[in-house]
Formats: structure tokens, sequence, C-alpha cells
């Protein structure tokens, strides 16, 4: 890609593993305060509610404090699992706290952000609790990298409202011709950059998604490289 001058990323499911983190974070939670239930089975449940309850974050539907105490009620309900609403408040405070405290990142990580950091401004523009974003570049040991880091919460809106990426575009001194998003949701990260008039790259890990015309997809970061 010609002319480009400044790099967006999102942060969760792009760089950073959310899932495993997550997962981790969990396992450390249940057993501090003693939750007895099949850790795999809460999240063969959760994982599927907290998609949904992001989404209608996205969309202005529910707020902070709904989806950080919804998506763990609705999970315990569906499990059966009988536990208080102050238990629930322990767990979801104590998930932000410690979910920083593990921090795998994607295969190829730290190689592609190297491969671009002398090419490239590069910048984070996240969704994410803006508490634990900044933990989370710190413990990983890529915080170094970027520029600029953009939460959601700082600007009022959340991805992919076209606000976020104004206000990123103008906080980076970018252009939108001049500028380029990489990350692994469709609605929040591509097309909210599309609508802005960036380019982008969509990280399809999973490999859900069909390859087409309207913007890159890659499997892998390392695969970032063919394209700037």
């Amino acid at each position: 890609m010609k002319n480009i001058q400044h790099v967006f990323f999102d942060l969760d499911h792009t760089l950073w593993d959310f899932e495993k983190n997550s997962d981790l974070t969990f396992q450390k939670v249940f057993t501090i305060n003693n939750i007895n239930t099949d850790l795999t089975s809460f999240l063969e449940v959760y994982k599927p509610l907290n998609f949904e309850y992001w989404k209608l974050y996205r969309e202005e539907k529910v707020t902070k404090s709904e989806l950080r105490y919804g998506r763990l009620k609705k999970t315990f309900d569906a499990i059966n699992y009988r536990i208080t609403d102050e238990m629930i408040d322990v767990i979801a405070e104590q998930y932000i706290a410690f979910l920083a405290d593990f921090n795998y990142l994607f295969d190829g990580t730290f190689e592609i952000l190297d491969y671009l950091k002398d090419k490239y401004k590069l910048h984070i523009i996240t969704n994410g609790f803006e508490e634990v974003q900044s933990k989370k570049l710190i413990n990983s040991n890529i915080h170094h990298y970027f520029d600029k880091v953009i939460t959601s919460e700082s600007v009022g809106v959340k991805k992919p409202n076209p606000k976020v990426f104004n206000y990123a575009l103008e906080v980076a001194k970018a252009e939108s011709v001049n500028s380029i998003m990489i990350g692994d949701n469709i609605e929040a990260d591509i097309n909210g950059a599309l609508k802005v008039g960036m380019k982008a790259i969509h990280c399809n890990f999973n490999k859900e998604i069909e390859e087409n015309d309207i913007f890159i997809t890659v499997k892998s970061l390392l695969e970032i490289k063919q394209y700037i």
C-alpha cells in the first residue's frame, strides 16, 4: 500500500490474546473465591454471552456496569449455579483487576511491531476499559511501540462510531488517506475505519471470514508484511 504513514492497531483479539488471558483470569478469580463450578462449562456459556454484551455496549444499549454484571449473572443462571449479587460484583471487580496479570500475545506480535516501528507511526484504538488497557500494554512489554493510545472511553463513544476514528486521527496528527486500521472485528474495526476513509486489514485468525474485495484479510500477524 502506498502513502501509509500511520498504522492503528486494535488491542484485544488482535495483538493481545484476550481469550487465553481471560480464561486464566477466571481461573484465578474462581480459585480465590472458592467458586465450585466447572470452569470449562462456565466459559462455554460465558463467551457467547460476553460477545453479545460487547455488541450491545458498542451500540450504547448497555452501560459499562450493566455489561460487567449482566454477562456474569446470565452465565451463572444458565449453569444453575447459585451465587449472590454481592459475589458477582466481587468477581466482576477482581476480573478487571487481575486481567492484565496475564499477558499472552499472538504469535508474531513483537516481530511485526519491530518490522513496522521504523517505517510508520504506530497507534492503538481500543474499545476496552480504560483502566486496564494501559496495564495490558505495559505488562506485555509492547507499550513503547505506540505513539498514541486512544480508548473509546476517552472519546465517549465506541468503535465503529466515526467520532472515535476521527478523534484518533486528530490526536495522531494523521489523515485518513495516509492511515490504516488493523483489527479483528469487522463491525468495529474494519467497517468503522473504512467509513472515515482509512484503509483496513482484518485479522482473521480463526479463519471464519472468506476473503473479499473490500478489505484485506490476514490469517496471521506476519502476513501484514505482504501489504505494508
